[in-house]
């Protein structure tokens, strides 16, 4: 299997906001997956194959399997940085996901996603990944 170029990375920086608190003052589970999103939208922007080109592609790319490990929670107002990192694409998007804090750089959280794509029009999952995925990724098959 081919390895994705070592460029297919991306972070965002963010701070916990209140409202993404539960009763114990720390960021619901649930507001994680979100974070994720983030940081996977813009790892996807960085190959110019986000989600309006995905589907002007004829592509839709279901995310099939969530993994996240909480090492440590997430705190009000604390400053994250969200990075995400392409790890396969052959005949899936598997998209790796590490939360670290800004100030110590220590690793709170990480996960991953798993995506297939979906011909739009006959609504079949595709066993390998499309062309339009390499040639977005500059990878020659």
């Amino acid at each position: 299997m081919s390895t994705p170029p070592p460029f297919r990375r991306a972070a965002v920086a963010l701070q916990v906001p209140f409202h993404d608190l539960d009763p114990l003052e720390i960021c619901w589970h649930g507001h994680y997956v979100r974070y994720f999103e983030l940081a996977r939208t813009a790892l996807l922007q960085t190959f110019d194959y986000d989600y309006p080109q995905m589907r002007a592609s004829g592509y839709a790319w279901p995310v099939i399997e969530l993994f996240i490990r909480y090492a440590q929670p997430l705190r009000y107002q604390q400053q994250i940085e969200v990075e995400a990192a392409l790890v396969e694409w052959e005949n899936r998007l598997k998209i790796a996901y590490l939360i670290r804090d800004i100030d110590s750089g220590r690793r709170l959280t990480r996960g991953h996603t798993v995506q297939v794509a979906v011909n739009m029009v006959t609504k079949e999952m595709c066993l390998a990944s499309p062309a339009v995925l390499a040639e977005k990724l500059g990878v020659t098959q």
